[in-house]
């Protein structure tokens, strides 16, 4: 089945009370028992649930998986796959990543004795000069969140093999549409579903998919122990925006990469960063790895200062400032004081994040409407 017919039909089947041929929201926390431990398969809604089962089955079917896992956000996500590893592992992570996962990683399990090393990962083969026995997980993102970096995901599973270390993919960014990290040797793929899967801005939601059945059993353990699990509701939301992933997908790219082509032309742009750019450092790789290059852009103006940065993005009309990307709708972020400020701002400018970025989620209008909000509030 191929992956356009996947979103739709992958992992689905009638439901068995009626044929639904939409997953019906089972809106109920316990399930009737015939005698103790009598029942049809569901016994408490923290441990299983019909709707959010079948949107487990859909996540697995589009990312090539075999075990899917639906959370109450993407960092409760992350937060499951953390509680796999003990006091004193270490993780080496991407140094360009969502600032809430930076925060999650130094916040909160640096606490309980987990070492993280933050490095640059253009060139996947830096990551082996980290490694050391205590090192259990590598954490990538590609392309990061926001300077577009694209991390070889082939080759850093190469070398997660060689030392028998887990590797995770951030897919949230790409999408299973452009990007499926489990063929390319991740073991586990973590998306905030609340973005693009999602793709209305209407849930937070957080997906892990694995095709290990004795790691899915672990991660199952802890989403059930822990409890951080998604509503009814918000798996039958998202099942929905899977069913049209791959048409908005398709739209996003397209008006990507005007955007990103319209910028990088603009006399009060000074960079643009799109990994679909010939000069991008590992555009090669993009090409290699992804099926097109996304609906994400992110530039720098001219003026070069925070003020500036404010400037524009109070002046877009089309565009919406907000947090979080991956909705029908553009919207415009500054990650300095928004999405990565949890980030110090050392770190932050160290890897390009500086006061001036701003970050674009582009959505699926007319590109004709969205190039002129641009051009005016850059005027």
């Amino acid at each position: 089945m191929k992956f356009n017919t996947k979103t739709i039909h992958g992992g689905q089947k009638p439901d068995k009370a009626y044929n639904a041929v939409m997953p019906p929201i089972y809106q109920t926390s316990t399930y009737a028992q015939s005698t103790p431990g009598g029942h049809k398969g569901y016994e408490y809604s923290r441990t299983h649930n019909p709707t959010r089962n079948a949107l487990e089955n859909a996540f697995a079917s589009i990312e090539n998986g075999t075990h899917g896992l639906a959370f109450g956000s993407g960092l409760a996500a992350i937060d499951a796959i953390l509680k796999l590893l003990e006091h004193g592992d270490e993780v080496i992570s991407t140094n360009d990543l969502y600032g809430g996962t930076y925060r999650l990683f130094t916040k909160i399990f640096e606490g309980f004795g987990i070492k993280f090393h933050f490095i640059g990962m253009e060139n996947a083969h830096a990551i082996e000069n980290h490694i050391t026995e205590k090192t259990k997980l590598i954490w990538i993102e590609t392309p990061t969140n926001p300077m577009m970096n694209i991390i070889d995901i082939k080759a850093a599973s190469v070398i997660a093999k060689k030392h028998n270390i887990m590797l995770a993919v951030d897919n949230t960014f790409a999408t299973p549409y452009l990007q499926q990290p489990l063929d390319l040797g991740a073991d586990i793929v973590m998306h905030s579903a609340t973005k693009y899967i999602g793709g209305h801005s209407d849930l937070v939601m957080g997906a892990l998919i694995v095709k290990d059945k004795k790691l899915a059993e672990k991660l199952y353990f802890i989403q059930n122990a822990s409890g951080a699990i998604c509503g009814p509701q918000d798996s039958f939301l998202a099942l929905r925006g899977i069913k049209t992933l791959h048409v908005r997908m398709q739209r996003h790219c397209e008006n990507g990469k005007a955007i990103a082509h319209f910028l990088k032309t603009h006399p009060n742009v000074d960079k643009v960063y799109w990994p679909g750019f010939k000069d991008h450092p590992n555009h090669q790789t993009a090409k290699e790895q992804m099926n097109d290059f996304g609906g994400m852009v992110s530039f720098t103006t001219k003026e070069d200062s925070y003020e500036g940065a404010v400037k524009v993005v109070e002046k877009l009309k089309v565009f919406t400032l907000a947090e979080s990307l991956g909705g029908i709708e553009s919207l415009a972020g500054h990650p300095a004081s928004m999405t990565h400020a949890s980030i110090p701002k050392a770190a932050r400018e160290k890897t390009g994040v500086k006061d001036s970025l701003i970050r674009l989620s582009v959505g699926i209008e007319d590109i004709d409407d969205l190039i002129a909000d641009i051009k005016q509030a850059l005027a």
